[in-house]
């Protein structure tokens, strides 16, 4: 596997069903015919994110049919939708156990070998600041939850929830209400932070890495903001320390991933994550925000190597939605598989899906499909390695303009060198035609010819070295165009 991951999302549930309806029976990840998980995978995938396997609260999915809101979102994704195809939220969760529909235990390690066969990881989830009402902890281990009154009750239904005799706050950030479906674990308390650890190493008894949910609600400082007014008091280690050593100790080769936001990233990785979304990256595609885009990648190297970069998931609309037209999409998606980082790619973003599936649902609409962006986006993933060095070093780019010309503004170029082995990459994120000067960090070109090879289109640039030292590189690219080069050099 790649020091580096490109990982691949699929809603388990989802996908099992299409499956099932095109052989025309039930399949379990355990009856998955080889030639399903083939048809999936894209090549250049190093691990598969199984989300959703977990089983669904029965308690969370009545909830969810009585939520307006959510009603309004399903007619909107899947218009003429039933009862039956709610399945609840994977991220209210009953049990941490495989659901039997998908399995159970079995299927999912005849899944993981499956995946092990093809040089594929795995990796699951977690829901660390919250489970639903009717998971067994909540009765077995009411310390491990943030609990009220029955004071507190009368005075904040929405806030409070009683479970048996037991009065426990609903689960909740601190800028949005209480969601009505899950209850409140303390990150003060010994015991949450007993069952979470005991819960990631089972976990990793079963997978090779964990996309931890909201992962930054459990910092002290977050999480005594959202609580403090309830007395309570941080404890010796901040939660995620204790609980990421404790794991460690008997699987410290387990990849702990945390979905991250408000700028809290570096905090996260302190404490002990591998990798965190980088959302301000998105955030700032997105936008257009080009300035933004070059700060960004200003960082260290040895930070971006540990984000995990994306132009959509589970939680993010449609790439191909956010970020139209399709030449535009083909652009940012050289970007998300070249620079350095974990890439995340969600399934159907290859394809050209607009339409955001909440995760409630068991199936998705039919769309139209682009079988030209799908053999774009297969190109590229194949080609990513070849381009993102393995324990090469990365190096963005210097870029000069001249009087009258903004080209430099608008195209973004980095490198990436290991030994002989070298490569380039030049983006144009505009809609209109952009040139400029590249400055590569090649200190050797001098007296030597250059060849260029575009991955992507085939094209071939031969170029003096001893004019790309003294000028650079220059470049004139369309509207979100790009080139994936490799490079030699002779003489």
């Amino acid at each position: 596997m790649h020091r580096q991951p490109v990982v691949f999302e699929v809603n388990t549930r989802v996908w099992l069903g299409e499956v099932s309806t095109r052989l025309g029976a039930p399949v379990r990840l355990d009856t998955v015919p080889d030639v399903e998980w083939d048809a999936l995978l894209p090549p250049g995938v190093d691990v598969v994110w199984l989300m959703g396997v977990w089983e669904r609260s029965p308690f969370g999915r009545a909830v969810a049919l009585d939520d307006p809101s959510l009603r309004a979102s399903w007619d909107d994704a899947l218009p003429g939708w039933s009862d039956a195809d709610v399945l609840g939220s994977p991220y209210c969760v009953h049990r941490y156990a495989v659901d039997p529909a998908l399995g159970g235990d079995i299927g999912l390690t005849t899944a993981r070998i499956k995946l092990l066969a093809r040089g594929i990881g795995l990796w699951l989830d977690l829901v660390p600041n919250h489970v639903a009402p009717d998971h067994p902890w909540v009765t077995e281990h009411p310390e491990a939850f943030v609990r009220g009154t029955p004071e507190d009750l009368a005075r904040d239904p929405v806030g409070f929830l009683a479970v048996g005799d037991t009065v426990v706050a609903r689960g909740r950030d601190p800028y949005f209400p209480p969601w009505p479906d899950v209850v409140q674990l303390d990150a003060f308390s010994a015991a949450a932070r007993r069952l979470t650890v005991d819960t990631l190493k089972t976990i990793a008894e079963r997978a090779d890495g964990v996309r931890c949910d909201m992962a930054m609600l459990l910092l002290d400082d977050v999480f005594a903001r959202t609580w403090g007014q309830r007395d309570r008091s941080p404890m010796a280690q901040e939660f995620w320390a204790e609980v990421i050593a404790s794991v460690r100790v008997d699987h410290p080769q387990f990849t702990l991933v945390a979905e991250a936001y408000w700028d809290r990233e570096p905090d996260l990785l302190r404490l002990g994550f591998d990798a965190c979304y980088d959302k301000r990256l998105y955030d700032r595609l997105a936008g257009q925000d080009l300035d933004g885009v070059r700060a960004h990648l200003g960082a260290a190297a040895s930070y971006q190597e540990q984000t995990v970069r994306f132009l959509e998931n589970h939680d993010e609309p449609r790439a191909a939605a956010t970020f139209p037209p399709a030449e535009r999409q083909r652009a940012c998606s050289v970007v998300l598989a070249t620079l350095p980082g974990t890439t995340l790619w969600h399934d159907g973003q290859l394809d050209g899906r607009r339409v955001r599936l909440p995760v409630f649902l068991a199936r998705r609409p039919a769309e139209r499909l682009d079988p030209g962006l799908r053999q774009f986006h297969e190109a590229l993933l194949a080609a990513a390695p070849s381009v993102r060095l393995d324990g090469g070093e990365w190096a963005l780019c210097a870029m000069e303009g001249w009087p009258g010309n903004d080209g430099d503004r608008r195209l973004l170029a980095w490198t990436w060198t290991a030994g002989a082995r070298r490569s380039l990459v030049v983006v144009n994120l505009s809609e209109r035609t952009a040139s400029a000067h590249v400055r590569l960090p090649w200190p050797d070109l001098a007296g030597r010819t250059v060849v260029l090879s575009d991955v992507l289109d085939g094209q071939v640039f031969e170029r003096s070295g001893d004019d790309l030292d003294g000028f650079g590189l220059y470049v004139e690219l369309p509207a979100w165009g790009h080139h994936v080069l490799l490079s030699k050099l002779s003489g």
